[in-house]
Formats: C-alpha cells, sequence, structure tokens
C-alpha cells in the first residue's frame, strides 16, 4: 500500500464490544474487526482509530488494543504507515456471507437449498442452521449470530402455540436490509424486506378452484391435517374458505388412521403417511380412487408421479432461485412463489 493512496479524511470506526462477554478484550477487537472486513463495512484502505483512540473510546488499556493490532497485523488483516497509523489490509472480501435458519431439513427444504446455493455460486458463502420451530432455539441462533453475515434468510415457521410476540422481536433485531423471509411471509412484520413466500390460504384455495370441474363428483372434502406438525394455520383457512363458497360438506382430521372411506369423498392430504394409509384403505374396498373417492396430495414427489397421484405445490426450485437472484441484486421486495396443481388420476 502507498501513503498517497490512503484516504485523507478517516471516519471513526465503530468496535464491537460485549462487556458481558466472557472472551479477552483483545480478541474481541481482533474479532470484530475481522467480521467486519468479512462483512465488507471495512474496506481496503479504511483508516482504524489510533490505539490511543481506541482506548479512551472504549475504556480500554493501550496494551490491550497494542495486543489486538499486532494480531491483526501478523494475521495480514491490517498494516501500519509510520506517521499514519493503522489500515485495512484486506483480501478480495467481494463474496457475501449468509446464514440460512430454517424450520427443518426435508426433501422439499433441500430442493430450496440446493436451487439457493447453485444460484449464489461463488459469489457466497453459506452457513445453515435449523431451529426446529423453536422460538427459543431461534433467538438464541440469531443473537450469536448478528453481525457476522451479510444476510439472514429465515423460514418464520414456528409451532402452533409459540410466542408470536418473541419470534418477531427476534427477526426484527435483524437489519431490514440483511433479513430475508423465506417460504412464509409475516405481514404484521414492520421490517422492509425482501420477501419470497407461499400464500398458504389463499394457495389452498386458488388449487381448489382450479380443480373445481373434478371436484364436482365429490360431495365431501376431507382435510387431512395433522396436529403435531406445526404446518402454517392459514391452511385450513383456505380449504374451509372454498368448501363453504361451493357448498361442500367438509372436515378437517388429524389423520387417516380412523378414517373411513366414503363413495362421493375426495381427500386433501399434507402428510405422506397419510396418503399411504388412505390408498391402503381404499384398496381394501370397491371404490375406484379418481371416481367414487378422490386424493389430492400437498407437495409433488417422483414417487406420487408413478402413483398418478393429483398434486398441489409450490415451485420449491423457484423458491430457492428468486430469493438468491433478488439477494444478489440487493432488492427489498415481496414476492409470491409460485403455487399450481398437478392433475392426475387420483381425482
Amino acid at each position: 500500500m502507498k501513503s498517497h493512496d490512503l484516504p485523507t479524511t478517516p471516519g471513526m470506526y465503530q468496535l464491537q464490544l460485549k462487556p458481558l462477554d466472557k472472551t479477552p478484550k483483545y480478541k474481541q477487537i481482533v474479532q470484530s474487526v475481522i467480521m467486519d472486513i468479512e462483512r465488507g463495512v471495512l474496506k481496503n484502505g479504511d483508516h482504524l482509530p489510533s490505539i490511543s483512540e481506541l482506548s479512551v473510546e472504549h475504556y480500554l488499556a493501550r496494551d490491550t488494543v497494542e495486543k489486538a493490532y499486532r494480531e491483526l497485523r501478523e494475521r495480514g488483516f491490517i498494516t501500519s504507515v509510520q506517521g499514519k497509523g493503522y489500515y485495512v489490509q484486506a483480501s478480495d472480501t467481494s463474496k457475501l456471507k449468509i446464514l440460512l435458519v430454517f424450520n427443518k431439513l426435508s426433501s422439499y427444504k433441500k430442493i430450496i437449498y440446493y436451487a439457493f446455493l447453485e444460484t449464489l455460486g461463488d459469489r457466497a458463502t453459506v452457513d445453515l442452521q435449523i431451529h426446529h420451530y423453536n422460538v427459543n432455539l431461534f433467538q438464541e441462533i440469531i443473537e450469536k449470530n448478528l453481525g457476522k453475515y451479510n444476510y439472514y434468510v429465515v423460514m418464520p415457521h414456528f409451532a402452533l402455540n409459540s410466542d408470536k410476540v418473541q419470534s418477531r422481536a427476534v427477526l426484527n433485531t435483524i437489519p431490514s436490509q440483511e433479513l430475508v423471509l423465506l417460504d412464509k411471509d409475516i405481514p404484521e412484520l414492520t421490517h422492509d424486506c425482501l420477501r419470497v413466500f407461499q400464500d398458504f390460504d389463499k394457495d389452498i384455495f386458488n388449487a381448489l378452484e382450479s380443480s373445481e370441474d373434478l371436484l364436482e363428483k365429490y360431495s365431501r372434502l376431507v382435510l387431512v391435517l395433522p396436529s403435531d406438525a406445526n404446518h402454517p394455520e392459514e391452511l385450513p383457512w383456505g380449504f374451509r374458505s372454498f368448501c363453504l363458497m361451493r357448498n361442500k360438506e367438509f372436515s378437517v382430521v388429524e389423520n387417516a388412521m380412523n378414517e373411513v372411506v366414503q363413495a362421493g369423498t375426495a381427500y386433501v392430504v399434507i402428510r405422506e403417511t397419510d396418503l399411504v394409509e388412505l390408498v391402503k384403505k381404499i384398496r381394501q374396498t370397491s371404490y375406484l380412487l379418481g371416481r367414487e373417492v378422490g386424493i389430492i396430495s400437498f407437495n409433488e414427489t417422483p414417487l406420487k408421479e408413478l402413483l398418478n397421484m393429483t398434486v398441489i405445490t409450490t415451485d420449491f426450485e423457484a423458491m430457492g432461485k428468486t430469493a438468491a437472484t433478488l439477494l444478489l441484486e440487493k432488492q427489498r421486495v415481496k414476492v409470491k412463489n409460485p403455487f399450481y396443481t398437478i392433475r392426475r388420476g387420483s381425482l
């Protein structure tokens, strides 16, 4: 670095120190500077506060700051210029650092994950953590990682009995320009952030309505919705709305185990174990699937294609690609992910 290339009016760098953290203060200084270089807050050639300035500003011993700057210099993150001070000597920091926080890692979530990674290519490094629908675990993940990444891509699916105020409060701690909501929108969240989501109640309503000609022969609809799987609470709203509007008898049951298959009934099935159970029950009767009894299954898989199952599904690959593309373009918009019906013989 040449001295005449150095900035002439440097701004004061805001060091991130945590008073309650048991990590030695000099290590916190080192971590703060490296983190901000990786996040792009500090760029190559940026002027750092002098040892005296940091000592006074943060009530630190000069030896502490000197030790931190010495380690940073030895590791190649900063350089010193006689009579000028300390400057960032960053390598290529163009890669974004992204933290993905999923509710679970199912086969469908893997499709989103790999589409997201493929679209980002070599422009970002991505870490993945799972909160398992647990708000407290989600809060712990965010608190430990806040400030370490350029973007936080979150699937905000939590247990139905979880504290919504708590989950929104945690999301609000993430700067809006760094937060991406994926798969589920939270309209009440005040953040002006990027959102790529399913509109669960409207999606199921529109999917059923698009299949109205096939559903006409069925007088009763049953939604098989497990109560223990933390599925979006909006799903039964759209289902009930369609049934009421079309004057269909309907019910919502937790599983297919106790279901007595009746002619004139069409089932909307969320979980694959219930799908298997229903197919077995239907095969034990004289009813023909797709004529006297119907099935609509959620989310496409190769097995459902082989079984000739009618499916309503979001485009998981499109969700991952769209989120990555808009993130790279630094857009903060709301995008409803495509949702469609695949008509097959089971209806």
